[in-house]
């Protein structure tokens, strides 16, 4: 496997205990509470990642504490990124998990050079921070915290659970620096659930972390994504999700059609094979031309949403131009997901006051 860029160093005083002092050897492991998986822990020698200058996307840096996911969404987009590490886009991606352990330390140091800008840093845009290594691993925290001490606006987004241990982190971060929280929801369906995400917490459990956020007073937009041609479009399906995240407290809500990338394509459909071999043919004429769906069912999928969103208040910006539908870029992250303004300045609690079990 290629680790180069993340190797231990056999003059690195700050190799982990128990690991043999050889250059580029990594400790992996497996442990009784995360069966199936395989952790490659690893000391990265950077944690900002800089968007590409092209790139549409409304923040210029990333952190990802993880490769790879134990989610196991069949339809994930990252899945090619896993090649690089000359693992394989399917098994691998969902059982080999990279774990950068002093991703913390790290973004401290970056964060504290002089010539940082304090821009928008966005965590969850390739795996979910809040994946069920974070339970082990506790990156967050010390991330979260990193990030609100240097005044650097942030951004996460997750279908974790786990992020409810960091709310009241997340709440004092709130104060000192603006911040957005998404989730990802969109199969309510428990059957196709357990399907198409097995290692993800229930439509339900993650619906109660929408309220939870909201009850904390955090901002939380949803991502109704990815919503899958034939199999979730049914106006039923999407009027009792939309419905089910404006009762929990959603500021804002985005509906995303599929993508199939390269990597996600080919696992994608080997799994469409299998359990819907019916519509097999009706994808392989939506994807054609590529990644995305055309235009013609974009805008099928909005005349089917608008109505939906807008009879719950969801279809608009506060300053009133419309938002949330499938195919408009500039509505492609809900309200509510990226750093709004700072929460009303409070007493900031002390480190240890913020220390979660």
């Amino acid at each position: 496997m290629r680790w180069d860029a993340q190797r231990l160093d056999l003059e690195d005083p700050g190799t982990l205990p128990g690991l043999p002092t050889v250059a580029g050897l990594l400790r992996s492991l497996q442990v009784p509470e995360f069966p199936g998986l395989t952790l490659h822990e690893v000391r990265a020698k950077s944690a900002l990642n800089r968007v590409p200058d092209h790139s549409s996307m409304p923040f210029a840096f990333t952190v990802n504490t993880f490769r790879g996911c134990s989610h196991s969404c069949v339809y994930c987009f990252a899945r090619k990124t896993h090649e690089w590490l000359e693992l394989d886009t399917g098994s691998d991606f969902d059982s080999q998990i990279v774990v950068k352990t002093n991703v913390a330390d790290v973004l401290r140091r970056e964060l504290s050079r002089a010539s940082w800008k304090r821009e928008h840093v966005a965590l969850g845009t390739n795996t979910d921070p809040y994946q069920r290594a974070e339970g082990r691993y506790r990156l967050m925290p010390g991330v979260i915290d990193a990030l609100a001490r240097s005044g650097t606006p942030f951004s996460v987004l997750t279908k974790g659970t786990l992020l409810t241990r960091d709310l009241p982190l997340l709440a004092a971060a709130s104060r000192d620096v603006p911040i957005g929280l998404g989730v990802s929801l969109a199969i309510w369906d428990d059957e196709l659930h357990r399907s198409l995400e097995p290692g993800v917490p229930t439509p339900r459990a993650r619906l109660e972390l929408v309220r939870r956020i909201a009850d904390a007073g955090l901002p939380c937009g949803v991502f109704l994504a990815p919503v899958l041609p034939g199999l979730t479009d049914q106006k039923e399906h999407l009027e009792r999700a939309i419905a089910a995240v404006a009762e929990a407290g959603a500021t804002g809500v985005t509906v995303l059609p599929l993508h199939l990338r390269p990597g996600a394509r080919e696992w994608f459909t080997a799994w469409l094979s299998r359990e819907h071999p019916k519509l097999v043919g009706r994808y392989r004429t939506l994807y054609s031309r590529g990644a995305y769906v055309p235009a013609e069912y974009r805008s099928w999928l909005t005349a089917r949403v608008a109505p939906i969103l807008a009879a719950h208040g969801l279809d608009r910006h506060s300053g009133g131009e419309a938002r949330g539908l499938p195919g408009d870029e500039s509505a492609s992250f809900p309200h509510g997901s990226l750093p709004g303004p700072p929460a009303p300045a409070q007493p900031r609690a002390e480190p240890e006051q913020l220390a979660l079990c």
